[in-house]
């Protein structure tokens, strides 16, 4: 479906760290792997992606850095209890030490700098992680009663919407998509426990999981627990969401 959201006058300079890493036998370092939703959906919206490869120095991973309009987190393998605190729960899934490291680093820096934030999935666990909060490392595990969240692409296409979100009436993200609920999809089996400093809830499932968290002072600082670039095509609210924060990013 085309984006019939108004594109900003700018085209902010967004970037996106690289996704999760997988073994390649011919090379000293494993293959990065992305998947290009999110830069589509950032690029349909007026902006400029630019991923971030790992395993960069901290100082030239600063230079890149000092050079971004804003930054978008994205989903991916589950972030290692070590960063908050804790031991590995027997469902703990896999880590990336050093996807972990970036985008700990990155997060922090544009939390220092104001720089606008959009987080997503795996992301908005980062983000709270590095504003000093603490996840569920395993929904089923450790919160009795909870809905199913941990929904597969076999049986659930990206488009599907699988449960509702309720959206805090007095928060930026309800003034943005001018909504109080949104059904969404579902791919996550962590998510946040005890929210970051500076950052409150501002969405949950009916079982009452955080879907969203934001910091209302900051330019654009939010993060949600859905796939909202896998409804991109299909969801006006989807769309709504990334338009905002590629406006917030212009300078």
């Amino acid at each position: 479906m085309p984006n019939s959201t108004p594109l900003p006058d700018c085209r902010p300079l967004i970037g996106i760290p690289a996704a999760n890493q997988e073994p390649n036998a011919r090379a000293n370092r494993p293959d990065l792997e992305f998947r290009s939703t999110y830069t589509n959906a950032l690029a349909a919206c007026g902006a400029l992606p630019l991923i971030i490869p790992l395993w960069l120095a901290d100082e030239t991973l600063q230079a890149i850095f000092a050079r971004l309009d804003g930054l978008c987190l994205t989903g991916g393998v589950d972030v290692d209890p070590a960063h908050y605190g804790e031991e590995p729960h027997p469902a703990l899934g896999r880590v990336d030490a050093e996807r972990d490291r970036t985008e700990l680093l990155l997060a922090r820096w544009a939390l220092q700098a104001d720089l606008p934030i959009l987080a997503i999935c795996r992301g908005i666990q980062v983000l709270n992680v590095a504003a000093g909060g603490s996840l569920y490392q395993d929904i089923a595990a450790q919160v009795p009663g909870a809905l199913l969240h941990t929904y597969r692409l076999a049986d659930s296409p990206w488009e599907r919407p699988t449960h509702r979100v309720r959206i805090a009436h007095d928060s930026k993200l309800a003034a943005l998509l001018e909504v109080e609920e949104w059904a969404t999809n579902s791919f996550h089996h962590q998510a946040v426990r005890e929210v970051g400093e500076g950052f409150r809830p501002v969405a949950w499932t009916d079982d009452g999981i955080i879907e969203a968290i934001e910091q209302p002072a900051r330019r654009f600082a939010l993060g949600v627990q859905w796939h909202p670039e896998g409804m991109f095509d299909s969801d006006p609210l989807a769309r709504r969401l990334f338009a905002a924060f590629v406006a917030a990013c212009c300078p």
